[in-house]
């Protein structure tokens, strides 16, 4: 806690450091700024308009920047607020933990007590028992004995107390930690066997009182009765055994139904992954084969599926019949074991029956003994209250435990108060033993008088049989004998009465202890009560969910049905389809012979029959998809298959119950026979019938409670299948609403192929693919959850791959400060983590130290009660060696009793000895671990360093690139905007804490898109407050969420602990709190709230200077903003011209290359690809929170698990808790697939977007390649504005001009200024002038800095206007080569064309068509302008979902890399447990052994006992009889010797029998402790096998989902497939009539044609006889055509001649037309161009007219300015000239009054410094001064004055003072004089004496200074002019040193003048002008000559 608080506290204080450091910086910087540009601002600003303006600006300024403060306060605000609500988050969780912890701790203690008191108590009983031993001890022999034992027990008794008291130091502590609670564990177990100690050594003493008070014929009575009460004592424990057995029977049961279940689902898995294989090889089949050969595959293929199906039917109907077998068995099951219940109730009866018998046998033993009876009804007495004693102690240790199973469970419940029906039960209990005790103590009174009565009568008889003196003798001895017997008895009786006294203490302290467990008993039987009516229901849901279970078969094998009926339909389909097609195919052939004609129709129905045939593809592939289906009918059938192993595993169960129940039967017959053998000994003893009536009852219940518990345990496991069969449906469910869902998307994939089937047809296919794809990874992700190791790696590397693709810096920025914020949270949580681990490993550690110093002093103080033990035994040896007579069958007894806790010393040593060795191993094993965790420290250590150099370097580049953006950006954009938002970032780090990082992004994202575009427009920064904004929310929301999440896990924590620990937590957490106050405040403190006082004082200084320094950038940059919007606006057409330019190479490159529509296709496919990329992260995410809802949900348990599971099985409670958190996670599960959906069908849009797209795009191709003749309209306007170019050029020249005669002007100024400032340098001789001199200089030199900067400004457009005309010169180049090629190009085209009137005509078209595809382009432009916006909103949330995921991602990993961790512990902690159980049984083994030998040696020694006790009691009769016969009473000899015999016999008879029983015992205890460990091994693997369970059942639900959407998508192919054959059907009859009506076509040709070869015959036979007849004719005529030939060859020649050249003229003519029309058309297009080129042209010029006309009315507004700023300067200048030329001969009155004055008050010692600054003022040099003073030192001051104001006439030299004349004395009044001085000094004709008015200055007093009685005109300089070493200058002294006016200043002055008096309140009083030591020497002149 402290620790946390910490750092939490140096967090804040690093934070506020940094903020303080970056303001005293940012302060440092602005502050020098600040006080230039003030001083430059006032000067500059002269007219009222322009100050109004300056202070409304001001004004806007202040203003924004207190938005600006506002908002950063407001969000300061918000941080502060979820700061603390984190804090009172982290609190609250604290607090929750400790006093969880502390509630543990109370528990703990208490236990702690109650285990000190029980023990306390034993002690005493301990004690109490030897002191009754010591006493009831008759020999002397046992006095050692118990003395030694007693001090055995004390000591050990010593040790124990003493090791609480060291241990429980610092208990109640505040820091209270998990090893407390751990320690205090082991404190309660340490004690329970303590306990458990001191009851065997209570047992044992009790023992030994019995021995010790049972005389030696009572002995075997007594030994009978203990071996009874032993004998019953082993019956209960076997009864508990039983129990305990039958418990892990059922928990075996349940061990091994999971582990069945678990084979199943293996099996279940292996054969899906076969049935995919076979799937996948049948699909690759289909589409390499062909149609005849994939159509007899399929159909065998089917036929398989067919059979199958069939078989597996048949094997459904089998399993049924089984299921009904079993029912019927486990009826029949239920049957048995109600009759076996009744059997044993029987056998119990008898057991009761035979104990009744027993008593009245005792009872009648009682009788016979008469004398004994005194003694033996003590011991009775004695021994039933040890018995009931021992009967309150069992019941403690088995309430003890139950307490402690109830407080596991019921930590939380609140304890009720003591009933009173059993404070009731326990008064009535207490009241039947006091009436014992009474009876008892009245049944003693009657046997003393009996006693007495009978000695009363044997003295009697004594008397009257013999008178003799010897039998006098003889019956006095026996008198006194007898006395001493009596009192013995008497003191005995005492004894016992004290006894009794501490036993009825005792009874009340286990009266009270019963009262308590009764309470706990009350509670659980109320639950017990709860759990069976809530199981009694149950089991009737059972019943009901096994009947819809049957329903459900029957619906499945319906199914099943129908699917088989439908597979055979589409078979049948599919071969009519394939005899259809073989048919079409015969058909074409004979068409084809038939008709050449008609092949263009069979060409068209051959590409049909190519698309049909590929349709029959699918259909196959569609049909194969329908087997597929089949197949996962096969897997419903393998489920059942699955169910009735379930099944057939519950028979075995079944039959397991059975061989238990046998187990019972058999045991029950052991007891019967174990009730004989009682009936053989009842006849003996009689007295105890009634308490071993009371112990059958008590295991009565106890049987009855463990039927119960067999039957809860039954009830169980049918709710386990009931809820399996509940998840089973869930399942179902799920499966039917993914099918609704998969046919939705089916039915829109369906839409979208009948809007556009030829291009959505493989898009369609490939979304069907990825879908697989995704299934596929979707399943292999699933399996990767198994494997954390593997899903690291995969993690990574998409980790990597996406940051790879994210290549722009705002997204890197926007990572890397993730990166290192989560690498920082997770820094600082390991930190916290390892260091509670160090500390809580070290608490273990200590703990573990004082453990094993705890075990050392056990183990001495063990060897030391060895040694004593060692040492009775050997005194015991040498009692036995010597002959004793009465007591040896009582150390006989010892010895073996004594052996017995030897042995138990002996494994308590070995255990010992093996917690010191398990607690060695666990130090080892926590040194290791400790050392790993220093080694990861170590290795997160150098990768945060690591994380932090990368994160330094990406931060250095960064910060690179943004200085070279920013310059770039101020050569660009100066304006008051931009340079506002530059100081709004300046001020923002320094005060801004983690918003900074996300202004940056924004900013670097806003110079990033304005790299190519120079001015940001509102509508973008709009855009990205947006996002920001919403960001913003998404964040907030997530922290919403998370704090939610939190909040749940605390309620969680919380509602387990009630009303009182809420009130506890309260009291805690305000305690808490106010500490935390106080640290804050001592921490923080004052320190803290004086630095927030200083940063808003500082806050508020820089603010002020802020806005002064605004006001002036604000005018200056005024001036410069117009030259910048006309760069801007020519920067903006360049831009224009330069995107015209690209334009016109892509068209080009269009037409060379003509459009191909590729690219855009690979576009879409790249756009599908990065949306299937983000499905897949999503998946992965969807994955990751799975298994952080697993891990949270482990945790929860395992939290659950630490305060409540006990060492058995799972509860109830909890096993349903964990149901409702699967079936809460199944939800969660089951929203995100339904989000994952939406994101496909999302996705699928996405793509029927971009087909349409794509379409889009293709038009655009076209409508681009036409607008390539736009590019020749760009000359002209590039000429054109090359010569507006050269006007702005020309006018900017004279600009600057103009702008350098105005430097000129100010530079002479300048010069004059320093003329002037260097002559009143030469006059000034204090050093605050060359101080003032310095500050001069630095204001011109500011000045003209500044004046300079339009110049350079004007330079810098030039150089761009040169660069701009560079550019402009190439891009004309670039125009002239494009416009070359489009010539080329199109002569090229018009030596290809043909005809004249074609190309007219096309040419027509192309431009129509132009003008169309032109205006589509514009829209298509429009569109995807749109289209892009949204793609870039798109891609903007993918990033931000990015972002998140990767931040969930890193959180993922930490949390795996926890739970590997954790597993690994959990792994080594099964190890070490297993090496413990091995030990263990070995050591069990070993102890085995030993009992065993140990047994046989006490048998030995007993059986040796008993002949020495016979051997002795025989010689002690030999004596008597030896005695009596000298005496001669033979007869009573005979009867003590028959009675002896008896009583040995007897003896005799019962060892035997006690041998028996012990033997027996021992082999009955070793076959328990046999079965025990079998049920150790039983119960490991039960709990492995319930992992395998858990695993294989997720398992099966995933697969099962797989399942049923594959089904679903095999139903939605039968249905598009039938569809499909259905319009193939169609098809095929259109064709087949299409091919009917052309065979007929062409056999109506062919007829046709034979009709017209008839007529050609009969034509060519009249031809034939028109020849003969025409040769005839042609013989005749050609005689005459020779002649006419020679005639006509002579024309032809002539004609020949006349028409070539006629010919060659008419293609002359028709060349050149030609050519003309090609260039009118040429001309036609350049013009239309030209008229596009010139409108745009136009509009264009009237707006740069526009702009000139601008430009030259602000050039004009400019020279008027710089004309009004020439005559402002003139005017100065003549000023400044004639104040000079005035100033030089004149005083200033004021002056010389105060010079005067102050003289006067000055007191008379420093009056002469005074007059040397006179001196000094009017220029005399300081000898002359210090001459007249001593002069004056002589006459007085009173004539100097006088002959300094008189005799000043004539003097040329008006500085020196004259001495008094004789005519001069007092006669004139003073004021007078004074008058004429000044009258001498104003007149001209006099040389005027120089004044410096650097000294004028430095006299410019301060503000006066008020007295409290009047005011005073004293005057005060500064102390820096009195520094010189003569000069102590009272003018010059500081303010303190100022002289009061109504001082004593008369006492100097004779008396009798005015002036000398002082000044009263009537008389005017002098104020000086105040003027600042830092102002300028001209405003000191100003002020002076105003005054």
């Amino acid at each position: 806690m402290s620790s946390w608080l910490g750092g939490l506290g140096s967090g804040l204080g690093q934070s506020l450091g940094q903020v303080g450091g970056s303001l005293s910086s940012f302060t440092g910087q602005i502050s020098n700024f600040t006080k230039d540009m003030l001083l430059e601002g006032v000067e500059e600003v002269g007219d009222a308009a322009t100050e109004l303006q300056v202070s409304n600006s001001r004004l806007a300024e202040v203003e924004g920047a207190f938005a600006t403060q506002k908002s950063e306060y407001d969000r300061l605000k918000k941080l502060h607020a979820e700061l603390e609500e984190k804090l009172e988050a982290s609190e609250i969780q604290i607090k929750g933990q400790s006093a969880e912890y502390r509630t543990l701790l109370q528990q703990k203690d208490v236990e702690i007590s109650h285990l000190k008191a029980r023990q306390s108590g034993l002690q005493e009983e301990v004690q109490k028992l030897q002191h009754s031993a010591q006493s009831a001890s008759v020999g002397t022999a046992l006095l050692p004995i118990t003395t030694t034992s007693s001090t055995t027990t004390s000591s050990s008794a010593s040790s124990f107390m003493s090791r609480p008291s060291g241990s429980h130091q610092g208990f109640h502590g505040d820091e209270m930690d998990l090893s407390d609670v751990i320690w205090s564990q082991q404190e309660i177990n340490r004690l329970s066997t303590e306990v458990m100690r001191l009851e065997a050594e209570v047992a044992h003493w009790r023992r030994m009182s019995q021995a010790s008070t049972a005389a030696g014929a009572g002995n075997g009575d007594q030994g009978e009765i203990l071996k009874l009460q032993r004998t019953i004592k082993e019956l209960r424990e076997e009864m508990s055994r039983e129990v305990d057995e039958h418990q892990h029977e059922l928990t075996a049961l349940q061990d091994a139904q999971r582990q069945k279940m678990a084979d199943i689902t293996r099996r279940h898995r292996d054969e899906l992954a076969e049935y995919e294989e076979r799937i996948e090889e049948l699909e690759e089949q289909i589409q390499s084969g062909g149609g005849q050969a994939t159509s007899t595959s399929d159909a065998s293929k089917l036929l398989e599926l067919q059979k199958t199906i069939s078989s597996l039917q048949e094997a459904a109907d089998e399993r049924e019949k089984q299921l009904a077998e079993l029912s019927a068995r486990l009826e029949e099951a239920q049957r048995k074991q109600a009759s076996l219940q009744l059997e044993k109730d029987d056998a119990q009866e008898e057991n009761a029956g035979l104990l009744q018998n027993y008593t009245r046998l005792q009872a009648s033993v009682v009788e016979l003994q008469t004398r004994v009876q005194e003694q033996e009804g003590k011991a009775l007495q004695k021994a039933q209250l040890d018995h009931e004693i021992q009967e309150l102690k069992n019941n403690l240790a088995a309430s003890e435990k139950e307490i402690e199973r109830l407080n596991r469970l019921a930590e939380a419940e609140p304890k009720e108060e003591v009933e009173h029906a059993d404070i009731l039960e326990l008064n009535t209990i207490i009241g039947t033993l006091r009436q014992e005790k009474e009876i008892l103590e009245q049944e003693k009174l009657n046997l003393h008088e009996r006693l007495k009565v009978a000695e009363e009568q044997r003295v009697s008889n004594n008397e009257s049989e013999s008178g003799d003196s010897e039998s006098l003798e003889d019956l006095k001895a026996e008198l006194e004998r007898r006395e001493k017997a009596l009192r013995n008895t008497e003191e005995e009786r005492d004894t016992l009465m004290s006894e009794l006294e501490e036993l009825d203490q005792q009874n009340q302290e286990a009266t009270q202890h019963m009262i308590s467990v009764k309470e706990q008993l009350t509670g659980q039987l109320k639950e017990a009560e709860a759990e069976l009516t809530r199981l009694t229901a149950e089991l009737n849901t059972t019943k009901d969910k096994n009947g819809t279970l049957k329903q459900e078969l029957e619906t499945q094998k319906e199914k099943i049905s129908q699917s088989a009926f439908t597979l055979n339909d589409l078979h049948m389909g599919k071969q009519q389809l394939e005899a259809t097609v073989k048919e079409m195919k015969d058909k074409l052939g004979h068409a084809q012979e038939q008709n050449r004609e008609a092949r263009r129709e069979i060409t068209e129905l051959k590409k049909a029959l190519h698309e049909q045939e590929e349709q029959l593809c699918v259909a196959k592939a569609e049909l194969d998809q329908a087997g597929d289906r089949g197949t996962e009918a096969q897997g419903t059938k393998e489920e059942l298959a699955g169910k009735e192993k379930e099944l057939s595993d519950l028979r075995a169960e079944l039959d397991k119950m059975r061989i238990s129940q046998e187990n019972v039967m058999s045991e029950d017959y052991e007891l019967k026979m174990e009730n004989r053998r009682l009936k053989a000994e009842s006849e003996q003893a009689l007295v105890k019938g009634e308490e071993l009536t009371k112990q059958m009852k008590e295991s009565q219940a106890a049987m009855n409670r463990t039927v119960r518990e067999k039957d809860t345990r039954i009830e169980a496991l049918k709710l386990e299948k009931t809820q399996l069969e509940g998840e089973l449906r869930q399942a179902e469910n799920t499966l039917t609403e993914q099918a609704k869902q998969y046919q939705q998307t089916i039915e829109e994939l369906t839409r979208a192929r009948s809007m556009d089937a030829s291009a959505l047809q493989m898009e369609h296919e490939r979304a069907i693919k990825l879908n697989q794809e995704k299934d596929m990874e979707i399943g292999q992700l699933k399996r990767d959850i198994e494997q954390l190791g593997s899903d690291h790696r995969d993690t990574n590397e998409m980790l990597s791959i996406t940051v790879a693709g994210q290549k722009q810096l705002t997204d890197l920025l926007q990572e890397k400060d993730v990166f290192m914020e989560t690498l920082k949270q997770n820094a600082s949580d390991l930190q916290m983590e390892m260091e509670n681990s160090i500390t809580v490993v070290t608490k273990e550690a200590d703990a573990l130290k004082q453990a094993l110093e705890e075990k050392d002093k056990q183990l001495g103080g063990m060897k030391e009660e060895n040694s004593h033990l060692k040492e009775e035994i050997d005194r015991l040896r040498d009692q036995q060696s010597r002959p004793q007579s009465l007591a040896e069958p009582k150390t006989l007894d010892i010895i073996t009793e004594l052996e017995t806790e030897i042995t138990q010393l002996r494994t308590s040593k070995n255990g010992l000895e093996e917690e010191v060795q398990s607690l060695r191993r666990t130090m080892e094993e926590q040194q290791a671990s400790l050392l790993l965790l220093q080694q990861s420290l170590q290795a997160q250590q150098s990768e945060l360093e690591q994380a932090h150099a990368r994160n330094q370097q990406t931060t250095l580049n960064y910060d690179r690139l943004i200085h070279a953006r920013d310059e770039e950006i101020s050569h660009l954009q100066q304006t008051v905007d931009r340079f506002s938002e530059s100081q709004g970032r300046a001020d923002s780090p320094p005060v801004q804490g983690e918003v900074i990082l996300q202004e940056e992004k924004t900013q670097t994202l806003s110079q990033e898109n304005g790299n190519e575009k120079h001015d940001l427009s509102k509508v973008e920064i709009e855009k990205l407050v947006r996002g920001i904004k919403e960001k913003e929310t998404e964040i907030s929301q997530l922290n919403e969420k998370n704090l939610s999440l939190t909040k749940q896990l605390d309620q969680l924590v919380v509602s387990r602990d009630e009303v009182g620990k809420l009130s506890q937590m309260i009291l805690q957490k305000d305690l808490e709190i106010q500490a935390l106050h106080a640290r804050v405040s001592m921490g923080v403190g004052g320190g803290h709230s004086q630095d927030v006082m200083f940063l808003q004082q500082q806050l508020q200084a820089y603010a002020v200077e802020r806005e002064q320094v605004l006001a002036v950038l604000n005018e200056k940059t005024r001036e410069n903003s117009q030259l910048r919007s006309d760069y801007h606006r020519l920067m903006d057409i360049m831009a224009g011209k330069e995107a015209a330019l690209l334009k016109l190479q892509q068209e080009n490159q269009r037409l060379s290359n003509m459009s191909d529509p590729s690219g855009s296709q690979e576009m879409f496919k790249e756009t599908i690809q990065n949306l299937s990329r983000i499905i897949r992260e999503k998946d992965i995410e969807i994955d990751a929170l799975t298994q952080k809802c697993q891990t949270l949900v482990t945790v929860l348990q395992t939290s659950g698990g630490e305060s409540g599971a006990g060492s058995g099985g799972v509860s109830s409670n909890q096993f349903e808790e964990l149901l409702q958190e699967r079936d809460t996670l199944k939800q969660q599960v089951k929203k995100i697939e339904e989000w994952k959906q939406q994101v496909i069908t999302t996705v699928k849009n996405m793509q029927h977007e971009s087909a349409q797209l794509q379409e889009e795009l293709i038009k655009l191709q076209g409508q681009v390649s036409a607008d390539s003749d736009c590019s020749s309209k760009l000359t002209v306007d590039y000429t054109r504005l090359i010569q507006s170019y050269e006007q702005k050029e020309r006018r900017l020249g004279s600009l600057s001009q103009e702008l350098a005669q105005v430097q000129q002007t100010i530079t002479q100024l300048s010069t004059t200024k320093d003329v002037l400032l260097g002559k009143l340098d030469s006059v000034a001789q204090t050093p605050e002038v060359v101080a003032v001199q310095s500050s001069a200089p630095s204001l011109t030199a500011v000045t003209p800095s500044h004046q300079m900067s339009p110049t350079e400004n004007i330079e810098q457009l030039q150089e761009e206007l040169v660069q701009l005309r560079a550019q402009l010169a190439e891009r004309e180049n670039m125009i002239r080569t494009i416009q070359e090629n489009n010539h080329r190009l199109s002569n090229s085209a018009s030596a290809s064309e043909s005809e004249q009137r074609s190309q007219a005509e096309e040419t027509r078209q192309v431009r129509e068509r132009l003008d169309a595809l032109q205006r589509s382009v514009r829209e298509k432009d429009l569109l995807i302008k749109t289209k892009g916006d949204q793609l870039n909103q798109v891609s903007e949330s993918l990033r931000n979902r990015e972002n998140d995921n990767e931040v969930l991602k890193q959180a993922v990993t930490n949390l795996k890399e926890r739970a590997l961790i954790l597993e690994m512990d959990g792994r080594k902690l099964k190890e070490e447990n297993e090496l413990i159980a091995t030990r263990s049984r070995e050591k069990e083994s070993e102890f085995r052994a030993l009992q065993e030998t140990n047994m046989q040696v006490s048998l030995l020694l007993r059986e040796k006992e008993f002949e020495l006790s016979a051997v002795s009691e025989k010689a002690a009769t030999v004596e008597k009889m030896l005695k009596d016969k000298d005496q001669g009473k033979t007869g009573e000899l005979n009867q003590l010797l028959n009675e002896m015999k008896s009583m040995q016999e007897k003896a005799v008879a019962f060892q035997q029998e006690r041998d028996r029983v012990m033997m027996a015992l021992k082999q009955k205890q070793m076959e328990t402790t046999a079965v025990q460990t079998e049920l150790q091994h039983m119960r490991d693997k039960e709990q492995r096998l319930n992992l395998e369970l858990e695993r294989l059942r997720n398992h099966l639900l995933e697969i099962e989902d797989s399942y049923t959407r594959e089904a679903l998508s095999a139903e939605d192919r039968e249905t598009e497939l039938r569809r499909r054959v259905a319009l193939l059907e169609e098809k095929l009859a259109t064709s087949s009539s299409a091919v009917e009506n052309a065979s007929q076509q062409a056999s109506m040709q062919v007829e046709s044609l034979q009709e017209q070869l008839s007529g050609a015959v009969k034509q060519r036979d009249d031809a034939l006889a028109h020849l003969r007849t025409s040769q005839d004719q042609v013989n005749q005529y050609a005689v005459s055509l020779s002649n006419l030939q020679m005639v006509l060859e002579q024309f032809q020649q002539e004609e020949k001649a006349m028409y070539s050249a006629e010919l060659e003229r008419h293609k002359k003519e028709k060349d050149e037309w030609r050519k003309k029309a090609l260039r009118l058309e040429d001309q036609a297009s350049a013009l239309q161009i030209n008229l596009d080129e010139a409108n745009a042209a136009l509009d264009s010029a009237s707006r740069l007219t526009d702009q000139l006309d601008l430009k030259e009315e602000q050039i004009e507004e400019l020279k008027k300015q710089v004309d009004v700023r020439q005559e402002m300067l003139e005017e100065a200048q003549r000023k400044l000239m004639n104040l000079l030329n005035s100033t030089e001969g004149k005083i200033d009155k004021v002056l010389m009054r105060n010079l005067f004055l102050g003289y006067f008050h000055t007191p008379k010692t420093k009056r002469a410094d005074v007059l040397r600054l006179m001196g000094s003022v009017l220029g005399l040099s300081r000898e002359d001064v210090d001459k007249m003073l001593e002069d004056d030192g002589r006459h007085g001051v009173t004539g100097w004055m006088s002959g300094w104001l008189g005799g000043r006439g004539a003097q040329s030299v008006p500085n020196t003072p004259q001495r008094p004349t004789s005519g001069q004395g007092f006669n004139s009044s003073f004021s007078e004089m004074f008058v004429k001085f000044l009258e001498i000094e104003s007149t001209p004709s006099l040389p005027a004496a120089k004044l410096s008015v650097h000294d004028i200055k430095t006299l410019s007093a301060p503000p006066a200074r008020r007295s409290s009685g009047a005011s005073s005109g004293t005057t005060a300089g500064a102390a820096a002019v009195s520094k010189r070493a003569g000069d102590s200058n009272p003018f010059l002294a500081p303010r303190s040193a100022a002289v009061p006016l109504l001082a004593g200043s008369s006492s100097g002055s004779s008396g009798g003048h005015l002036l000398m008096k002082p000044i009263s309140d009537a008389l005017p009083t002098f104020t000086p002008v105040p003027v600042s030591a830092e102002a300028s020497a001209g405003a000191v002149l100003k002020d002076l000559l105003k005054q």
